[in-house]
């Protein structure tokens, strides 16, 4: 502050004291006052109001306005940082529906796609069933021809043991010796191969 006001402060003082003074000459109860004591009360209360008004209220003054400045931005940008964290959490909210939306549409791909191995491998036992149904046939089949044949050659063989037992016993030599040659014609005729 300037030098003058601790003297215009010094000088309320001494308008004060002087005041006082003049008022304690007149009479002593401070209530029962005269022009001269409120001439001088109402000169010092406008010194008062001056300096205040000149040096106390505008520092006092801008301290409130810088306050309410403080208070005005802070409230400002609480609004923003509300405002922002609002649509912050709509994004969030809106990230979080589309997660649980594509959670959904990976959950019933996953079952598609269980349903379509789970068909595919219902064909694929199906078809190695038949298969080999289909293979243990036809080694049934080859085991009943193989089988059939053993026992036709079998029979044949004991047919022909039968035969030969009948056939030397019936046979004269001299038919044994008419078939021998036939089969010997035979058998070039074929070009040496047995039937």
């Amino acid at each position: 502050m300037t030098t003058w006001v601790p003297r215009a402060a010094a000088l309320g003082v001494h308008l004060l004291a002087v005041g006082s003074v003049l008022a304690a000459d007149e009479q002593s109860n401070i209530f029962a006052g005269s022009i001269a004591n409120a001439i001088i009360t109402l000169v010092i209360f406008l010194l008062v109001v001056w300096v205040l008004g000149k040096f106390a209220w505008p520092p006092v003054l801008q301290a409130l306005n810088d306050r309410e400045a403080t208070i005005r931005r802070q409230l400002e940008e609480a609004k923003a940082e509300r405002e922002a964290a609002t649509k912050l959490l709509s994004d969030y909210q809106a990230q979080l529906d589309k997660a649980r939306e594509e959670a959904s549409a990976i959950v019933a791909e996953g079952r598609r796609d269980a349903e379509t191995t789970s068909r595919r491998i219902q064909d694929e036992a199906r078809r190695e069933s038949e298969e080999t149904i289909a293979r243990a046939r036809r080694e049934i089949q080859l085991a009943t021809d193989t089988a059939r044949k053993e026992l036709h050659d079998e029979a044949a063989e004991l047919a022909v043991q039968v035969a030969r037992r009948v056939v030397r016993k019936e046979l004269a030599p001299a038919d044994h010796k008419e078939l021998v040659a036939e089969a010997l014609r035979e058998i070039a005729a074929t070009g040496g191969k047995l039937n």
